[in-house]
């Protein structure tokens, strides 16, 4: 008899259509909470970055407006350029925690959704929200070990080209600079398919974070755990969803784009002949709230749809090595004698 099936997906070992139609299933059924959390932390995020910006832009636009007045023969002082060096730093460094912290945030969403999707249970949004927000710390920390693993092959990449950079610039030294950036790119060539290993590794890890409150550590020893005999599957079907989710982003701000530049003509014309930087920005300012919904939108899908694959290919992987199908039909309420052939059937 086929296994029970109370929410998106059944009870049971999941084949490739499962996996993508209970994603998708998911989104369907849970669109408003899913979004409703996204639109509210990347929504926060963006006006936290504007906050930001204009601050940066209020504390120093007494220097960019004496650097942007420059003729080309003048060049800026230090004590013009330093401050907006700093500026830009802050507001840099402001935009990455809180970009951060808004994806872990989804990473958090997912799964909790999940955990009622899987048993077809309905949830509310502040549910949602109080269950994930209480995981942030946790996923953050997991997110954040997991792509520091990536960074090996990209900053042997980067002081490679780098290095490349410098010796065009210099012409000096030249047997030395090309040295270092042959072995910058053989260096990133040989750590890449290390590091792609250990992100499939530790990729389950912020599921084992919400569904089974896992520290950060204990998380990636878990993902580690369930991805042992299932590499190369897991591999390529995050890639597919990545993939998929990459085109959908891509095809959503495609519109964004093109209402963005005639709202950017539409604001150039206004300009004068000699604009000053505020004046600028009033004029470009539907163009970038324009592209930044339509960024918006795409980075909800590109943080939404993977994490809900990888989430289910982490309950896929444990009915598969820990028989959770019976407990996971029981939680369900399945009907006893219907749950009792299940479990004869597809047990271990």
């Amino acid at each position: 008899m086929p296994p029970p099936k109370p929410g998106v997906i059944p009870l049971a070992p999941l084949k490739l259509g499962d996996i993508f139609g209970g994603a998708f299933s998911t989104l369907g059924r849970y669109w408003k909470q899913l979004f409703g959390v996204g639109a509210a932390v990347y929504g926060g995020a963006v006006v936290i970055m504007a906050v930001t910006a204009l601050i940066g832009y209020s504390a120093v636009s007494g220097h960019l407006h004496r650097v942007v007045s420059l003729s080309a023969d003048e060049d800026p002082v230090p004590s013009d350029v330093v401050p907006m060096v700093i500026a830009f730093g802050v507001v840099w460094l402001v935009a990455m925690i809180t970009f951060a912290v808004a994806t872990a945030m989804m990473y958090a969403t997912v799964p909790t959704v999940l955990q009622e999707a899987v048993l077809g249970r309905p949830t509310t949004f502040s549910l949602v929200w109080r269950r994930a927000w209480s995981r942030v710390p946790a996923v953050f920390g997991t997110v954040v070990l997991t792509c520091l693993i990536a960074v090996i092959p990209m900053v042997l990449m980067v002081v490679g080209f780098f290095a490349l950079i410098i010796g065009a610039i210099t012409l000096s030294q030249g047997d030395g600079i090309v040295l270092w950036t042959v072995l910058g790119f053989l260096g990133a060539l040989a750590t890449a398919p290390l590091a792609i290993w250990l992100w499939v590794k530790f990729s389950l890890a912020p599921s084992a974070v919400v569904f089974e409150g896992q520290s950060p550590v204990a998380a990636l020893r878990r993902s580690s755990q369930l991805v042992r005999g299932d590499w190369w599957r897991i591999l390529g079907i995050s890639l597919l969803a990545f993939a998929l989710a990459g085109a959908a982003s891509y095809m959503i701000q495609v519109p964004f784009s093109f209402l963005g530049m005639f709202s950017g003509v539409i604001g150039g014309a206004t300009l004068d002949e000699d604009p000053n930087p505020a004046a600028i920005i009033f004029a470009m300012s539907g163009y970038l709230v324009i592209m930044a919904l339509g960024q918006l939108i795409g980075q909800f899908i590109s943080a939404t749809f993977p994490q809900l694959v990888t989430g289910l290919l982490y309950v896929d992987r444990r009915m598969r090595t820990e028989n959770l199908g019976p407990a996971l039909a029981e939680a369900a309420a399945v009907p006893p004698q219907y749950g009792a052939q299940y479990g004869a059937q597809y047990g271990s």
